[in-house]
């Protein structure tokens, strides 16, 4: 299960998205956001070496607040050939030197997003070791073969878009005494 260190981390992970997301071109946002960590969850990398998370970031810095889901996977050391998708680096106070990567572009992350969602493997706590969470709905359709994740960026309630298959999950835009929303964080198109 995953293990969540309860440690520090610098610059912290909100921190790297501020200034990583106005550079995509789905940022939705026309200065610097105001990010607040609303939601997410994990998956485990069998070999231990990859941290996988899904996180739902809310940015309150324009009219509306809007929901970001960003995928992230956390290495020891530089994946090769994904320069593009180095979201930045960090200090972790227990792992040491951390390279974040945008999770779209992570062999590691997309192959265990398919299983959660072939329903061979949990989703865990975003914070909390040992637990998992079971309010992340996966599935992909019977018969599904060869398919894609399609990140959705920008996270809105209800029911997905047609497609081989999702995974939904809860975020709180409002902050951790808000509502709930539930909504979908990845589209499974077939090959």
């Amino acid at each position: 299960m995953s293990i969540i260190h309860n440690t520090t981390l610098k610059p912290t992970k909100v921190e790297l998205l501020t200034q990583w997301l106005p550079r995509q071109t789905w940022y939705r946002g026309t200065g610097t956001p105001e990010l607040t960590r609303t939601g997410g969850f994990r998956l485990d990398d069998p070999a231990g070496a990859v941290g996988l998370e899904f996180a739902a970031v809310t940015d309150v810095s324009g009219p509306e607040p809007v929901t970001y889901h960003v995928p992230m996977a956390y290495r020891g050391a530089p994946l090769d050939g994904a320069e593009a998708s180095l979201i930045g680096t960090t200090e972790h106070g227990v792992l040491g030197d951390r390279w974040v990567y945008d999770g779209a572009h992570d062999p590691v992350l997309l192959t265990e997003l398919e299983r959660l969602a072939r329903g061979e493997v949990p989703a865990h706590a975003q914070r909390v070791s040992d637990q998992l969470d079971p309010t992340v709905r996966a599935r992909l359709d019977a018969g599904a073969g060869a398919v894609r994740a399609e990140i959705v960026r920008v996270l809105e309630s209800g029911d997905p878009a047609a497609g081989a298959g999702e995974v939904s999950a809860r975020w709180r835009p409002a902050g951790p005494d808000g509502p709930e929303r539930e909504g979908v964080f990845v589209l499974f198109r077939a090959e």
